[in-house]
């Protein structure tokens, strides 16, 4: 069960870095362009990228209870129970924030005519920054409680 555990432990790490490492930089992407074609080809990289974090995310969710049910005194364990809380927060986030505002800033992008950006993307696309950065605070938060286990 130990090397069981081992592997566990091992897949749990490799998914962070795989699929929260994008995760962190899904909002820079489109920050560096200058005209329509370049925002409309830094989407296609950022759907491409989150499609990592999806598969990274859901692999820390089921590695991460994987090991809490061998483990179960796991479940007692404040930094756990908090990660885990914060994880469903953030995992929320996504269908019922993130996605109503990303659809607006999705539909700026592949209607709009001409290279110029629209002031409406810019305006879109800050509000939606916002909260994809207290996503991100969140996971920086759990990768801390993950690494420093504080209670």
């Amino acid at each position: 069960m130990n090397t069981f555990y081992t592997i566990l432990v091992f897949i749990h790490i490799f998914s962070a870095i795989l699929g929260m490492g994008p995760g962190f930089v899904l909002s820079m992407i489109p920050k560096s362009a200058q005209t329509m074609t370049e925002l409309r080809h830094a989407y296609k990289i950022k759907h491409h990228l989150h499609i990592l974090v999806m598969i990274g995310g859901t692999l820390l969710l089921i590695t991460g209870l994987l090991m809490g049910m061998i483990h179960p005194y796991l479940f007692r364990m404040g930094w756990y129970l908090v990660s885990l809380f914060l994880f469903f927060v953030a995992l929320a986030m996504g269908p019922f924030v993130l996605k109503p505002l990303s659809i607006p800033v999705k539909e700026t992008v592949n209607h709009h005519q001409g290279e110029e950006i629209p002031k409406e993307y810019t305006r879109l696309s800050k509000r939606l920054g916002i909260y994809e950065n207290v996503e991100n605070f969140l996971f920086l938060i759990i990768i801390a409680l993950m690494i420093l286990k504080p209670f």
